[in-house]
């Protein structure tokens, strides 16, 4: 098997409002959807860190640091996320290492 590689991908709403107006039912459909989509790659070891800034304009992101095979193979993972495949989400993918982590948060 190789060596999984470190990648990073940074996701922002698309309606910016639906953060302080709140969404749409079927964003928050898609957005639960994201949720549980996100909570199964961690529980499979995937995901290592996802969150999410608490500001509501426009500078808000959410971040998602994860391990593939490959960029392409992390590219189908961030374009997998059912947020950024409806489109209620757009995503930028980033190679990335992680240096230091807490063992306990």
């Amino acid at each position: 098997m190789p060596e999984l590689e470190e990648y990073l991908y940074l996701i922002q709403p698309m309606r910016v409002e639906m953060l302080w107006a709140g969404p749409t039912p079927q964003e928050a459909e898609i957005v639960s959807q994201h949720f549980s989509y996100l909570e199964a790659l961690t529980d499979q070891g995937i995901v290592i860190l996802a969150g999410r800034t608490l500001n509501t304009d426009e500078s808000s992101f959410g971040i998602v640091i994860f391990k593939a095979e490959s960029e392409k193979a992390a590219r189908v993972i961030m374009n997998d996320d059912p947020a950024v495949e409806a489109g209620v989400m757009r995503a930028k993918l980033f190679p990335y290492r992680v240096a230091l982590m807490a063992t306990r948060l």
